[in-house]
């Protein structure tokens, strides 16, 4: 199967209200040209220093997804382009998107992560921490940013049951947080699924998928 046809056949099986983050970490420039040559533009990346070469290299209509944990040395480099930054797990880091995004004249989108998962390896906030950030007065001061919804990890394992308590976990806390007024947010986006569970995550109520080995291929650590 080829990149396109992968694409393709991912894109005709999913809702009109989800949108799809194909998620390009480790690819090379020419799969990614592949996948926006079949219409894709939204792409995701963990490490900032890749999404920047691969900025530079690709077509300015991309929208760039930061999706890994972000390191608040580096913001800087990414700030002048990035589209969505999903792992926002504290306050430090939204204050350094924010300054950050001040210097370029923008204001960033991010997504506040929260832990759904039972692993320790798993970043982001509890329901309750990531409700009191955003009602925080601190918060308030932040008009750089925009919160434009939350993000969650499931759990790796084989326990559908598990996974869907997760993921509609992430989905309640998005929905209790859409009852406040909330400034600097604008709560449309519940990131949640990937390749091995998007479906399941749709049915719980995602509106945004990272889907990186069903359309790439096995991803090369080498």
């Amino acid at each position: 199967m080829s990149i396109t046809n992968n694409l393709q056949s991912i894109k005709n099986s999913l809702p009109k209200h989800v949108t799809l983050v194909a998620v390009s970490k480790t690819k090379p420039i020419e799969d990614l040209q592949e996948a926006y040559n079949a219409g894709q533009r939204i792409f995701g990346e963990n490490k900032i220093q890749e999404m920047t070469g691969k900025f530079g290299a690709l077509p300015k209509d991309i929208e760039w997804h930061m999706i890994g944990h972000v390191q608040r040395n580096k913001v800087k480099y990414m700030a002048p382009f990035v589209s969505l930054i999903h792992g926002c797990d504290s306050f430090k880091l939204l204050k350094e998107i924010n300054k950050e995004a001040k210097k370029n004249d923008r204001i960033i989108n991010c997504l506040i992560q929260i832990k759904i998962a039972a692993e320790d390896s798993k970043f982001g906030l509890s329901p309750k921490d990531a409700t009191s950030l955003l009602l925080s007065d601190e918060f308030k001061t932040l008009n750089n940013i925009k919160v434009t919804g939350l993000m969650g990890m499931a759990t790796f394992t084989d326990d559908n049951n598990q996974i869907k308590k997760e993921f509609q976990l992430l989905k309640s806390t998005f929905d209790t947080l859409n009852t406040n007024k909330l400034d600097n947010c604008d709560l449309q986006i519940v990131s949640m699924g990937m390749s091995g569970d998007y479906e399941l995550a749709i049915e719980c109520g995602s509106t945004m998928i990272r889907v990186g080995s069903s359309i790439f291929g096995a991803r090369n650590y080498s």
